[in-house]
């Protein structure tokens, strides 16, 4: 379905909020009233985490993982209601944002309503118990999609939060649920009104791990045809090698290259840097210097990028997802907050009006970024490794720097800048 999927997603921002964490209440209200503040970011989909009510039968922590669900229909009343929901929903619609809601289609609670009432739907060990595929997820069992019963009743939960006003799912571990289910689900939906599909597709290794292991676990290129964006955690993976100074950036911008050739021609992927199941940008990088080049460079990528909330005012913190650990705002870096506030703003636009990309690495940690379009171009070089000196060039470029309105000139040499540079050429 790659090839359908709306043409706005391609620079598209999703905004990623945890209810439980995002403010001391923990309630919708922390979200409602910060709705200006996030469209103004540039974000175009708001993203829930799971706000349903969670298992108490081997619950991780206190609270709980929000991906260990009780009930499917309802919402957890610590966090509010479907009326203060659809308050919510409203107001977003009317500033602009789309709703995306998390879809936990492959497992349930040990204690959920589907366990009580259907232990027929769920998978089984050799002993007729009911397990899990992924062991370390104790809290949890695996729902059996050999059951009809069970695709007709979750497409009818996905109804009833389209008809509530939700206009895109994420849908947690999607490669575990079969393909043939997404699209269903995806035909029946989508002829409501354009719902927007997020698959989190998985790492290499946790795909491979799985596969050994006699599971079916579906590709991205084969989650493309139900899906319009996929996570980029088969890229992500060689980035994390990076970071760890196992590899060097050339293996993720082959990969880059690789995935414009391998998958459908209009796929689109969702770029970040951090995440809820991964580690804060500004606790890996060290200096806002190198971060904000690093923020310039996934921005830049194509494809759509997430933003967790924190990350714009470099938070270094990342919550606790079983406990209650509001984010502490006003700890955060309000200079580094207006940066981000420019550069996601104005990646977007470069995206929205370029269709061809490219990047190559001009000496170790120095990358230039080309976007060009019809009538634009854009030339970007970015510092991703805070190096300093001057390396040899092979290009001359001269323009005034969009983000900081200086003149800049090179020829020859190029005296490397400590922050991201970004010139329109056309």
């Amino acid at each position: 379905m790659a090839i359908d999927s709306p043409s706005w997603l391609k620079s598209s921002v999703i905004y990623e909020v945890f209810v439980r964490n995002y403010g001391n209440a923990g309630t919708f209200n922390d979200i409602y009233n910060d709705i200006e503040r996030i469209k103004a970011l540039g974000t175009d989909i708001l993203w829930f985490m799971p706000f349903y009510p969670i298992g108490k039968v081997g619950r991780k922590g206190t609270h709980g993982s929000p991906y260990s669900i009780k009930d499917y229909e309802e919402i957890s009343k610590e966090i509010g209601n479907k009326r203060d929901f659809k308050r919510l929903i409203d107001k977003a619609h009317d500033n602009g944002l789309k709703i995306m809601i998390d879809i936990v289609f492959n497992h349930t609670s040990l204690d959920s309503k589907l366990v009580e009432t259907h232990p027929e739907w769920f998978v089984k060990d050799e002993n007729g118990k009911l397990t899990r595929k992924v062991e370390d997820w104790m809290d949890v069992y695996d729902l059996d999609y050999e059951n009809k019963d069970l695709w007709d009743y979750l497409i009818k939960v996905l109804d009833s939060w389209v008809d509530l006003g939700v206009d895109a799912f994420r849908c947690d571990v999607a490669p575990l649920v079969p393909l043939e289910f997404w699209k269903k689900a995806r035909e029946r939906l989508n002829q409501k009104k354009e719902v927007i599909w997020l698959a989190e597709t998985l790492d290499p290794k946790f795909i491979h791990d799985l596969r050994t292991r006699g599971y079916n676990v579906h590709s991205d290129s084969e989650v493309y045809q139900s899906f319009d964006l996929t996570y980029d955690y088969d890229g992500f993976y060689y980035l994390k090698s990076y970071f760890s100074g196992e590899r060097d950036l050339n293996h993720y911008f082959d990969h880059v290259f690789l995935q414009n050739t391998i998958f459908p021609k209009n796929s689109i992927k969702m770029r970040f840097l951090e995440n809820h199941d991964n580690p804060r940008i500004a606790s890996v990088l060290e200096g806002k210097n190198k971060i904000k080049n690093w923020t310039v460079f996934y921005n830049l990528l194509p494809g759509a990028s997430l933003i967790y909330a924190g990350q714009e005012l470099m938070m270094e913190k990342l919550p606790n997802l079983f406990e209650k650990d509001p984010i502490k705002w006003d700890k955060g870096d309000y200079e580094f907050l207006s940066f981000f506030k420019k550069i996601v703003n104005m990646t977007k636009e470069i995206k929205s009006t370029c269709d061809q990309f490219s990047i190559r690495e001009l000496s170790e940690g120095i990358i230039m970024i080309k976007w060009s379009g019809e009538e634009d171009e854009y030339t970007t070089i970015l510092n991703l490794e805070d190096r300093y000196g001057e390396i040899p060039v092979d290009f001359t470029l001269y323009g005034t720097d969009l983000i900081t309105n200086e003149i800049v000139s090179i020829q020859y040499f190029f005296v490397i800048s400590k922050l991201p540079i970004i010139i329109k050429t056309k």
